[in-house]
């Protein structure tokens, strides 16, 4: 390699020399002479780049100091650009020219041209440079046909490139350097949503080299994730993983983003918020523990937030459903332990949360239901498991699996149950209500329930049910001081369940809401939670 160096000093000048001439005159004579020569022009530029890549910017300009000029002439001229690997070899010279960290407003300069430089050889070629039209012209092609191609080639040139992590023919032993790529991520920022560009885009995000820190330029992250939220670029889901795990504020701009779609929409039936969740690629790309981690807390922020708000409730439910699907499709043998995505849980209880309850036989619902309660009873009463978090992490768990409470829900309105599996319900469900109450509150909680619950279940075998029935079997034991929120909000939870599995049940629930002004104040508050919460409930099940 040295013996091909020697010889550079020569040969550039009399490159410097060909390239005037070609740049000032278009005559079909001149074209002749490029084209003869555009094999030997390679070559130079082959052993050019061999010698630029072992020097820094400063030692280059030393040493070649029209460097420069003989490059700039070279990203104008479309034959070299167009003739076999020039056009790639061409870029990694320009590459070399970049000084990583400028240490002077002349250094910054050089970076600055060297990067228009690159810009125009990546980006869409000028139609009506004369020196293109005569070179079509000659070659039988229009620019419409001319374009296409080179820029397809270059691309392909680029993705190979990344992806062999090589030049084809020569550095088959050295790792592109991590500036080179970075540069490149720069340079594409605006063309990230050009169709033509995809594959280098979709190449840029799944480089993997030896970096300490991240290498892609981070605007050039955020406009392809902007891209892909507003469906402006198609790319794989491998892809949009990669530009997730290297670049954080891109996730969470995706999960903001949900969550505005969530808002904005007027009615957000359970398949719609599916298909909002499905669209995203959060569920599939969270079977990476850190994306799962990172998607859980924001809801776990959310949720906090509002306050429990049934929307985002039911947002955690359905992603977490997904979530397990995606994970079962996709790992027919678990690469990640259950606990890497829920750390602060048991192992145990996370196992039997995650079995689908329609899985189970129905004669084994209680059975399943309690043993539930009775683990969660354990971790957050008895603390013998503080390792697992406090009351609200149980919680936090237990609200992803929302199938089991609206199980138990219903296993408490419609089952002749032993006097001890009602209990467990009971306590699983005012749990689930009221995750910060203490031991007494919660008892008391269940005793207050327990009367309701007697209304309800007798209600279910009531030939005939009204509005004012539901009133007054919610309001038992409702009179004197009013019921703490955790007990409001499980009784609540049982008369949905009651209206959504009795007979005749969504009929009352229309008729509850219009009667709602006609209601006395005890009355007031539970009507207005189902004119405010059950119609939104019931669509949310029912509406299609």
């Amino acid at each position: 390699m040295a013996q091909d160096s020697v010889g550079l000093p020569s040969d550039f000048q009399f490159w410097m020399h060909k390239l005037s001439v070609w740049d000032q005159a278009s005559t079909l004579e001149t074209q002749q002479d490029t084209c003869l020569h555009l094999p030997q022009f390679q070559e130079f530029l082959r052993q050019l780049y061999e010698a630029l890549k072992e020097m820094d910017s400063s030692a280059i300009i030393e040493r070649f100091p029209t460097v420069g000029q003989l490059l700039a002439k070279t990203c104008w001229n479309p034959f070299i650009l167009a003739y076999d690997e020039s056009q790639k070899i061409l870029i990694w010279c320009l590459c070399c020219l970049i000084k990583k960290d400028p240490q002077n407003s002349g250094e910054s300069k050089l970076n600055s041209w060297t990067r228009g430089l690159l810009s125009h050889i990546l980006s869409t070629f000028r139609f009506n440079i004369k020196e293109v039209d005569l070179f079509t012209q000659v070659l039988g092609y229009a620019p419409t046909d001319y374009y296409p191609g080179l820029l397809k080639n270059m691309v392909l040139s680029l993705v190979s490139e990344l992806r062999e992590n090589h030049l084809n023919g020569f550095n088959t032993q050295r790792r592109m350097a991590p500036e080179r790529v970075r540069s490149l991520s720069r340079v594409c920022v605006p063309l990230v949503t050009l169709p033509d560009f995809e594959p280098l885009v979709e190449a840029l995000l799944t480089y993997h080299g030896h970096e300490p820190q991240e290498v892609l330029w981070p605007e050039f992250c955020d406009a392809v994730n902007e891209a892909f939220l507003l469906k402006k670029i198609s790319l794989p889901a491998s892809a949009i993983l990669c530009l997730w795990l290297r670049h954080l504020p891109s996730l969470e701009n995706t999960m903001l983003h949900l969550f505005e779609k969530l808002i904005s929409s007027e009615r957000n039936f359970l398949r719609r918020i599916e298909c909002f969740m499905k669209d995203s690629l959060l569920p599939a790309a969270a079977c990476h523990p850190a994306i799962f981690r990172v998607v859980d807390e924001m809801f776990r922020y959310a949720l906090l937030e509002t306050d429990g708000a049934l929307e985002v409730l039911a947002t955690i439910q359905v992603f977490t459903r997904c979530f397990v699907e995606a994970l079962e499709k996709e790992n027919k043998q678990l690469k990640f332990a259950f606990k890497t995505y829920f750390p602060y849980a048991s192992p145990s209880l996370v196992m039997v949360l995650l079995q689908h309850p329609k899985d189970i036989p129905r004669g084994l619902w209680h059975q399943a239901l309690k043993h539930i309660s009775e683990m969660l009873k354990e971790v957050v009463e008895d603390q013998t498991h503080g390792s697992y978090g406090g009351p609200f992490e149980s919680w936090f768990l237990f609200v992803h699996f929302g199938g089991w409470a609206d199980m138990a829900a219903e296993q408490l309105l419609t089952s002749e149950a032993e006097a001890e599996a009602p209990e467990a319900l009971l306590w699983l469900l005012a749990f689930s209500c009221g995750p910060g109450a203490g031991h007494q509150q919660r008892a008391q909680t269940m005793v207050e329930v327990k009367a309701v619950l007697r209304c309800l279940t007798k209600l279910l075998r009531s030939p005939a049910l009204s509005a004012r029935d539901l009133q007054a079997a919610a309001g038992e034991g409702g009179q004197g001081a009013p019921r703490p929120p955790a007990c409001q909000q499980l009784i609540r939870r049982l008369v949905l369940s009651f209206l959504l599995w009795a007979p005749g049940g969504h009929a009352i629930a229309r008729e509850v809401i219009t009667l709602m002004a006609q209601t006395d104040a005890i009355m007031h508050e539970i009507i207005g939670f189902l004119d405010q919460t059950l119609y939104r409930f019931i669509l949310l099940l029912f509406c299609v």
